[in-house]
């Protein structure tokens, strides 16, 4: 299998669905600037750089999607999602409920997430729990390039507006990517760990803070399972609820504000329906509820790490805890 980055796997599925469907169109800030061997492939009218002006971009991806087309709108760091919101929630989202089915929107909106880069608080800031809380949208956020390539693909051919996050931190991190046609169904988790002690749910980079705690926990006699949820809307209800029946603890990790996050939906999802099975409360992990600094160390500390998410595993797995 070839080695790549997660861009060079997100520019990898682009390639290879404008090759398969002519309808495939990409732009956004600076995307034909990035990628010129779209430019050179697929030509101006199919890939192109725009104004920066997310809510021009985002409303044109919506028409574009209306009449057929099936675009890709790169609106460069999350908040800037900010300016598309009316775009993306208002229109994107519920017209294809409004029109009885009507129409459809399939739009992807490609936009970077998270700590990594130091850029500060107005580029830096995990908002998918917005998203996943907007009727009629799709939410990803994969944590490998493999991952990103295959999920990219099936956003593109969804027929939904999809919220497709990249994580900056592991933007330029490589990784193997299968050869050949490789798309992984929206809403599909991955078990990258099995263990039978402790579930560590996650997404994005947390999932590999998640793998190496499991590995540190190894040493100590815990076997701790990971979940990688790689879509957030649709969830994996069955994947969260099987781990959580199969180990009793669960330990939810994730970068974004843990006020009103991704981990509390999950943890309250656990305790409706399997809470007998439980061997101890849910913990969750995520950010401070504060604008994230530009300084790369305390940037870093709003992040939860290897030593944290490790110390959480053994609290559950402490006899007290049962």
């Amino acid at each position: 299998m070839p080695t790549l980055t997660l861009h060079d796997a997100i520019g990898a599925a682009l390639t290879e669905e404008m090759r398969r469907d002519r309808n495939v169109i990409a732009f956004g800030e600076g995307i034909a600037t990035k990628r010129h061997d779209l430019v050179e492939e697929f030509g101006a009218l199919r890939v192109r750089n725009t104004p920066l002006a997310e809510g021009i971009i985002a409303g044109t991806a919506v028409g574009a999607s209306a009449c057929g087309l099936r675009p890709v709108a790169d609106l460069l760091f999350a908040p800037f999602l900010c300016y598309a919101m009316d775009e993306l929630v208002n229109s994107a989202g519920k017209l294809r409920y409004m029109s009885g089915g009507q129409f459809s929107f399939p739009l992807v909106a490609l936009a970077m997430s998270g700590a990594g880069w130091g850029v500060g608080a107005q580029h830096n800031h995990n908002v998918e729990a917005w998203f996943v809380h907007s009727p009629g949208l799709k939410v990803v956020m994969p944590s490998n390039p493999a991952d990103a390539k295959a999920l990219l693909k099936a956003a593109i051919r969804d027929d939904n507006p999809v919220v497709f996050f990249l994580d900056i931190g592991l933007l330029y991190q490589p990784g193997e990517v299968p050869d050949g046609e490789h798309v992984i169904p929206l809403g599909q988790a991955a078990t990258v760990r099995t263990g039978s002690d402790v579930s560590l749910i996650s997404y994005g980079k947390t999932v590999l803070h998640c793998l190496q705690a499991a590995e540190a926990l190894a040493g100590a006699g815990i076997a701790a399972e990971v979940i990688d949820l790689r879509s957030l809307k649709p969830l994996d209800e069955a994947a969260i609820l099987a781990t959580a029946r199969k180990t009793g603890r669960v330990v939810v990790v994730h970068e974004a504000n843990r006020l009103c996050g991704v981990g509390a939906e999950i943890a309250a999802l656990i305790a409706e329906k399997v809470f007998p099975a439980l061997k101890a409360p849910v913990l969750r992990l995520g950010g401070p509820d504060v604008p994230v600094p530009a300084s790369f160390p305390l940037e870093q500390a709003t992040v939860p790490q290897v030593d944290a998410i490790a110390a959480a595993a053994r609290q559950l797995c402490a006899p007290q805890a049962v």
